[in-house]
């Protein structure tokens, strides 16, 4: 018998969508410049100190006094060591034994539901949000409750008034940009903890945080080690979408059902996972270095520099959005009451700028749209001119 849960997936997922679109375009008009302001892929460079770390790693493999054969499953203690030092820089004090190294945060998210009982579970999920949350909760054949974000709300939903059992939180929230408040945040913990709840909390641009009342972790809330598990990644923080390396935290402290979820976590990364690779390891631990994550502030300020591009044609049109402060995406309501992916082909044909259909997110995006500021300063600029002349 096949799973038929993946039947229940969407047949075009989101970005693939995108890509045939834009391919389709191209392909018919390749004089047309081009500029991708949707998939939120990085375009600054590693730093050079972190990318001599992975040169010179390759190159002990090199020699046969300084040669690895395989590492461990849960990662090399210098790379836990390196997360642990940085938690220390928000006050949270984690066990090593807490923290495993990973490829990315999107592997560690989807495969943590490997110690849930699949298809009993109720799992609650703000909308709109990235799509491997549902992705994934549909392939386990999950009860799935969405939580509608909107202007109302900010875009930031309160916990409900009825019980779960696991809760997907992503803040700064992509697509929306939005950041949750510390008391916002403990609300959630404190529900959690009174329904038995897990919250699997994706924190993948805490570094892009500037508000004082926006934790970098939920760990800074208290009672968080009772209810959540915290996965991150260096992707946005360091550019390493191409090297592909995070971290995910299971407090000792989060049991359920007498069995601690650390020990099911590890069970299962040590039968179903061979381990991060060694090169990439190092490159973490100089990423999160002091000298790494200076480095790393450099792109994120390059990066923010691409808001305000774009967030003044948005307010000098009178275009409601949110996003950009604490965040590397800016969500905006369609103009003219366009659907999502009617806004995204009316960029596309007319300026050649590529977005993100808010829809594509969940449901109660429709009428929305996604762009990143990832791109080049002066390909922003020229994008974000060319929609100016047009709205």
């Amino acid at each position: 018998m096949i799973n038929k849960n993946y039947a229940k997936l969407e047949e075009n997922y989101l970005f693939t969508e995108i890509a045939r679109r834009t391919s389709e375009f191209i392909k018919a008009n390749p004089e047309k410049p081009i500029i991708k302001l949707g998939i939120g892929d990085v375009t600054r460079p590693l730093a050079p100190m972190i990318a001599d770390a992975v040169i010179n790693a390759m190159e002990e493999l090199k020699h046969a006094e300084t040669f690895r054969g395989y590492g461990p499953e849960l990662g090399y203690k210098f790379a836990r060591e390196a997360v642990q030092r940085y938690y220390k820089n928000y006050n949270i004090d984690l066990d090593l034994d807490e923290i495993t190294i990973g490829d990315g945060i999107g592997e560690d998210i989807a495969n943590i539901t490997d110690i849930f009982e699949k298809g009993t579970c109720t799992v609650l999920l703000p909308d709109p949000v990235y799509p491997l949350y549902k992705a994934t909760s549909l392939m386990d054949g999950q009860k799935i409750i969405y939580l509608e974000c909107n202007e109302a709300n900010n875009f930031l939903p309160a916990p409900p008034d009825f019980p779960s059992d696991l809760i997907y939180l992503c803040s700064p929230n992509n697509p929306t940009g939005a950041a949750l408040s510390r008391a916002q945040m403990q609300a959630w913990v404190d529900y959690a903890n009174k329904h038995n709840a897990v919250i699997l909390y994706d924190n993948a641009y805490e570094r892009f945080i500037t508000d004082a009342d926006c934790p970098h972790s939920i760990f800074s809330i208290p009672e968080a080690r009772t209810c959540a598990i915290e996965f991150n990644s260096l992707s946005k923080t360091a550019g390493f979408t191409c090297v592909r390396s995070g971290y995910t935290v299971v407090p000792k402290d989060l049991v359920r059902d007498g069995v601690s979820l650390l020990r099911l976590w590890q069970q299962r990364q040590t039968t179903k996972y061979n381990g991060a690779p060694y090169m990439t390891q190092r490159g973490l631990e100089a990423a999160l270095s002091p000298e790494g994550l200076a480095e790393a502030d450099k792109n994120i300020q390059y990066y923010k520099r691409n808001v305000k591009l774009i967030t003044d044609v948005l307010e000098a049109k009178g275009i409601f959005y949110t996003g950009g402060h604490n965040s590397p995406y800016i969500w905006l309501k369609c103009p003219n009451g366009m659907t999502s992916w009617e806004f995204f082909d009316y960029l596309l044909n007319n300026v050649y700028v590529v977005g993100t259909p808010g829809v594509g997110f969940g449901e109660y995006g429709e009428g929305y749209f996604r762009l990143t500021t990832f791109n080049t300063y002066e390909n922003t600029a020229e994008a974000m001119r060319r929609i100016n002349e047009l709205l």
